[in-house]
């Protein structure tokens, strides 16, 4: 770390309020799902009380949370984990991936999801993106 970890800690900011909103989604269920435009079907599957949509849902946690450690460990809150800079470049590179690849699905095929979805997603994983890589740049 070579100066401040001011970006480092924003990206942990960013994908720990992630983190919430995805648990928020999981305990609240069908209204949380349809207010942050996960689709019709991930609404329908919560009313109904199948296990997918949380289960789905988990998995992303799970992933974000593993992500935001390791952004904290980059900004030294946290101890050294194995392969920090090979995981923040994967980060970086899914982020921005999925950003990409969200904005084009969400001009030429939103499907139910909608593109409201799409764009708002992916906006946000290419700002968590951009944070992931000034704060590795610093690091």
């Amino acid at each position: 770390m070579t100066n401040t970890p001011f970006w480092m800690l924003l990206a942990a900011t960013g994908t720990a309020l992630a983190v919430l909103l995805h648990i928020g989604c999981i305990a609240f269920g069908a209204p949380w799902y349809e207010f942050f435009g996960a689709g019709q079907r991930m609404v329908r599957l919560a009313r109904a009380g199948r296990a997918e949509p949380a289960v789905i849902t988990a998995a992303i946690t799970l992933v974000l949370g593993i992500w935001t450690l390791y952004a904290l460990s980059a900004a030294g809150w946290v101890r050294p984990l194995p392969g920090t800079r090979w995981v923040l470049l994967g980060i970086i590179g899914i982020l921005g991936g999925r950003g990409l690849a969200g904005l084009i699905i969400g001009r030429v095929r939103p499907g139910y999801n909608g593109a409201r979805f799409w764009y708002a997603s992916s906006l946000t994983c290419l700002a968590l993106a951009a944070l992931y890589v000034a704060g590795t740049l610093t690091w």
